[in-house]
C-alpha cells in the first residue's frame, strides 16, 4: 500500500493517534522495511562421472643399435724374443698369437685383426597406446538421467 491510500482509508481519526494537547493534530506512524538476504543450498541435480580406458595398438619405428665384430687372421711367421703385447691401431685391435718352437724361440704365427663397427637398423614394433575418456552424465533430482554431457579427453 502507498502512503496516500493509508491516509484516505483513515479519514476518521483514531483516538490513540490524536494528540491530547493539540486536538486538530493527527500522528502518522513512519514505517521502515528491512531486507534480510540469506542463502540456502538446494540440490538441483547430481552428476555421474565415469572414466574408461581404451587401448589401441600402433606400429612404432624404433632405431636399434648393435655392434658387429669382424675378425681377420693375418699370417706373420716371424721369430721374436719376447711375446708381443696386444696393441691398438686406429679402430683395429691387434692380438698376437704365438707358438713356442723347439729352439725355444717365439714364432708369431698370425695376428688377429679385430674391427668393431656400429650398425644402426630400424625395426617396427607393435606398441599398445592407452587413452582415457571421461563421460559426465547429469542426473535430475527425480533420479531420471538427463542428457549426457559431451565426453572429454585429458
Amino acid at each position: 500500500m502507498s502512503a496516500t491510500q493509508d491516509l484516505s482509508q483513515q479519514a476518521v481519526p483514531d483516538p490513540q493517534r490524536i494528540s491530547p494537547t493539540v486536538p486538530d493534530q493527527v500522528t502518522i506512524p513512519v514505517i521502515e522495511e528491512y531486507l534480510q538476504i540469506g542463502r540456502e543450498v538446494v540440490e538441483t541435480g547430481r552428476v555421474r562421472i565415469t572414466k574408461s580406458v581404451t587401448q589401441t595398438p600402433e606400429a612404432a619405428v624404433i632405431p636399434l643399435v648393435h655392434e658387429e665384430v669382424s675378425v681377420e687372421r693375418v699370417a706373420c711367421n716371424q721369430y721374436v724374443d719376447v711375446a708381443p703385447a696386444m696393441r691398438q691401431e686406429g679402430e683395429v685391435t691387434i692380438i698376437p698369437v704365438v707358438r713356442e718352437v723347439i729352439v725355444k724361440r717365439l714364432l708369431v704365427v698370425e695376428e688377429l685383426h679385430i674391427t668393431k663397427r656400429r650398425v644402426e637398423t630400424l625395426e617396427t614394433q607393435q606398441i599398445v597406446l592407452r587413452k582415457e575418456e571421461v563421460h559426465v552424465e547429469r542426473i535430475t533430482p527425480d533420479n531420471a538421467p538427463a542428457a549426457p554431457v559431451a565426453p572429454t579427453t585429458p
